[in-house]
């Protein structure tokens, strides 16, 4: 019975996924990111009602709307960027792996509407797609980091790279922690399954530019941390 819930979830979820892709990378040749921005959205939030799969969202009241934010996320599973670009608010784009800009038709999809490729062996191209970010921020869209690298192996939060937060730094803007649970027993790394689960999306406190300018790296790299950890965990 498992296998057979797996495998409808996996044919309706990427099947809507696919639809997103297509209908990113179509408006994307005819329109403004503006203009189609609110529709992704929607199909996004889609997914996760095919799959029957709640999700609550808590704290999104700090989010000032028309602010720019660098929003920070622990990495979970293959739904953590569905999760964050249906549900976080205002437009926002993503730092991704470059391997997944090689995938078929969501690699162009996420070329399309804007998102960025990093490099996780090669620390000059690594900087040269900072130098992009904080394009992206210049033009009024917030952006998602999720600074472990890595998706989870065991549901804790592995270490967080060094260079997000040197960007952060620099960046000057609010950083917002984001805390996701649930996805973990969606679908995890280790296994093709998924299963149903109830999901939660927790924004914990703004930390200010102002903070951030008092910080050493180090330290707002560990008070991110920290904050994340706080919000994981809560369904």
């Amino acid at each position: 019975m498992k296998k057979v819930v797996a495998l409808y979830m996996w044919s309706a979820g990427l099947s809507q996924i696919a639809l997103v892709c297509l209908a990113a990378i179509v408006l994307s040749l005819f329109f403004s990111a503006q203009t189609y921005d609110s529709l992704l959205k929607r199909m996004l939030r889609n997914v996760f009602r095919l799959l029957f799969v709640p999700v609550r969202v808590q704290g999104v009241e700090q989010i000032v709307p028309g602010n720019v934010y660098i929003y920070m996320s622990n990495h979970v599973s293959v739904f953590d960027m569905p999760l964050l670009g249906g549900f976080i608010p205002g437009m926002v784009r993503s730092i991704e792996a470059t391997r997944q800009f090689r995938w078929p038709l969501y690699g162009l999809a996420i070329r399309r509407v804007g998102n960025i490729a990093i490099s996780r062996e090669n620390v000059f191209a690594a900087m040269r797609s900072y130098r992009l970010a904080h394009e992206v921020l210049k033009r009024g869209q917030s952006l998602v980091i999720l600074p472990e690298g890595h998706r989870t192996l065991d549901g804790k939060l592995r270490s967080f790279k060094r260079m997000p937060f040197l960007f952060a730094k620099q960046a000057g803007v609010d950083l917002v922690p984001v805390g996701i649970s649930g996805l973990f027993t969606l679908k995890n790394k280790n296994s093709w399954l998924i299963r149903p689960s109830k999901v939660k999306i927790r924004f914990g406190r703004v930390i200010s530019r102002n903070q951030i300018d008092r910080l050493s790296e180090s330290e707002l790299q560990e008070l991110t941390r920290r904050r994340i950890e706080e919000l994981v965990g809560w369904i």
